[in-house]
């Protein structure tokens, strides 16, 4: 096996080289970041590639939840003390990083009260600047919190308010987050509904690896069995425990295929998702 980085490979780069110039063998597979697929639903410019004909083998990463919280401090305990607030500032990293969409997609289904989006951080950043007062609130990965800030579990640091399920039903197990609505509950209308269920396909595909288009069929059926034997081989799971501290929660060929068949794609929904994922306010409820 030989590993080939490419500069800026991360997207639509990426895809758009596996789709026009990867020779369609079975020797190349290109491994990207799940952004190529939202940006070819959502109509990006720079898309060259057919989301629906590429070739799908999985990926280590898919299932996970989300945490709203805010600083102890700002005597937010409840939804609906975080309601009545007014200009809560939710850090973030830019516009259009997916934090920053999940703190816009809470404050919409929360109907916080002319929220602030403040950008600019890192991910470490964002949380010195929550710890500093700069802002009040922000999304998180919740298993990254007993990894990165246990602090804030042991010393009671945040208000914990509620996760977002990937899919519905998955949610990180810890005794301050049990207790906590799930996101989904909020969504009051069917375009909320689908928002939802773009955002969350979106994020289940994970870090996929892919073969281009046309790529003979005895080839695709051993490749994707091998990852399927990859992702149930307990030394997969103990490694990437080992490397990353995290629990893996991988998605097999077949799965990820379908989860990107399930994307939404009618206009309305689009034109929401867009809206929330850029620097407009929010859409109207």
């Amino acid at each position: 096996m030989v590993s080939e980085y490419m500069s800026g490979g991360g997207g639509r780069k990426a895809a758009n080289h596996l789709y026009g110039a990867v020779a369609p063998d079975g020797v190349t597979i290109v491994n990207i970041g799940a952004g190529f697929v939202s940006n070819a639903i959502l109509g990006e410019p720079g898309v060259k590639y057919d989301i629906d004909k590429i070739i799908y083998l999985g990926s280590g990463n898919s299932k996970t939840s989300y945490l709203f919280h805010t600083r102890k401090d700002r005597g937010w305990n409840t939804l609906e003390k975080l309601r009545a607030a007014s200009g809560v500032r939710i850090g973030g990293q830019s516009v259009g990083h997916d934090i920053y969409i999940m703190g816009r997609l809470f404050a919409w289904l929360l109907d916080l009260k002319d929220p602030k989006f403040v950008t600019g951080y890192s991910g470490p950043a964002i949380n010195a600047a929550l710890m500093r007062g700069e802002v009040d609130a922000r999304a998180s990965i919740a298993d990254d919190i007993p990894r990165r800030t246990p602090e804030w579990l042991e010393k009671d640091l945040m208000n914990w308010h509620v996760i977002h399920e990937i899919p519905a039903g998955f949610r990180f197990r810890h005794p301050k987050f049990d207790p906590l609505p799930a996101l989904h509950t909020f969504a009051r209308t069917e375009l909320e509904r689908t928002v939802l269920k773009m955002q969350i396909n979106f994020r289940l595909v994970g870090s996929p690896y892919l073969l281009p288009p046309n790529t003979p069929k005895e080839q695709v059926k051993i490749l994707r069995e091998a990852f399927r034997k990859v992702f149930k081989d307990p030394e997969f799971f103990a490694n990437m425990k080992k490397l990353t501290g995290a629990v893996a929660y991988p998605l097999v060929p077949e799965e990820q295929e379908e989860t990107v068949k399930q994307i939404p794609r009618d206009p309305e929904a689009i034109a929401a998702f867009r809206q929330l994922a850029g620097g407009d306010p929010l859409p109207s409820r």
